[in-house]
């Protein structure tokens, strides 16, 4: 128990995990790829893998760390986001309760693992008795908005991101609803870093699809290096979440984690995580004792 358990959703996107197992590898103890038994995505549409990219996980897996975990993760009578969110709290039962229990997408990357390691080992206290004492781990995201011919431009603000809990009692999608540890751990998301078509295909069997903004496609395809400080509001569900965007001129992943690592407007600031946890420990210093339906009885009863 108390290991370092890390669950990737393995899906249409497959090919990402290339880049974002390696930054994981070395401090998991497992590493968990969840597939749908008849390679399906939450709404039901087929893909197919590449026979090639199993391949790559026996070469480079060298301490067998990878367990692919395939169950079936599309339940028709389910909205996307429901499916999404079952997927998860299934996959976090096969790591076992009793670790901690981190779910990262394959588009995401993170830029220092171990840190985020020593984040969680330093909270081992709540690994103890989990369902009395619930918590989530949240770090901040960089969002890659567009890959250009020279560069990349991204969203000029962080976004938090749940990363870890030590009880799954998943109410939407990685989110429990309980109380969270804001940490300065840094991801890079390639969340829209796509071809039109590769992106068009994600929102379609998105776990949010319902929820696309009209407008945003549009200003994702107009984007560019000369008149992306002109556009505003460009965040696929409520525009003004992602208020603007900045560049940068490279698309090398290596050269991008560490212009974020120099970059001290994408830091996350410490006074500001202090006033995070401190209103996170009063909200559920007052509302501990209320009873929460769990997870596994509303959905598979």
């Amino acid at each position: 128990m108390k290991k370092i358990q890390v669950g990737f959703l393995m899906s249409y996107d497959y090919e990402k995990l290339k880049y974002s197992i390696p930054p994981v590898y070395k401090e998991a103890d497992t590493i968990y790829l969840a597939l749908d038994n008849k390679q399906r995505t939450w709404k039901g549409n087929r893909f197919e893998i590449d026979e090639d990219f199993f391949t790559w996980i026996e070469t480079f897996d060298t301490d067998k760390k990878i367990k692919i975990y395939r169950n079936n993760f599309y339940i028709p009578e389910l909205s996307t986001l429901q499916n999404d969110t079952r997927e998860r709290y299934l996959l976090a039962k096969e790591m076992g309760i009793g670790n901690w229990l981190i779910q990262v997408d394959a588009d995401e990357i993170f830029i220092d693992f171990k840190a985020f390691v020593n984040t969680l080992k330093n909270n081992n206290s709540y690994l103890n008795n989990p369902v009395k004492t619930p918590i989530q781990i949240a770090g901040f995201l960089i969002n890659i908005y567009k890959y250009l011919d020279n560069g990349i431009l991204y969203v000029n603000e962080p976004t938090k991101v749940m990363l870890a809990t030590n009880y799954p009692n998943y109410k939407r999608a990685r989110n429990t609803k309980q109380r969270v540890i804001y940490t300065n751990n840094i991801l890079l998301h390639e969340c829209l870093s796509r071809t039109e078509k590769e992106l068009k295909f994600k929102l379609e069997n998105w776990g949010h699809s319902h929820e696309i903004n009209s407008e945003f496609l549009p200003k994702w395809k107009k984007a560019n290096e000369t008149n992306y400080k002109e556009l505003k509001n460009l965040f696929y569900l409520n525009p003004t979440i992602w208020k603007g965007l900045g560049y940068m001129p490279s698309k090398n992943l290596n050269k991008i984690r560490e212009l974020i690592k120099s970059d001290n407007n994408l830091k996350v600031k410490q006074s500001f995580l202090n006033k995070k946890n401190f209103g996170q420990w009063f909200k559920f210093l007052k509302i501990f004792k209320k009873q929460n339906t769990t997870f596994e009885s509303y959905f598979l009863k």
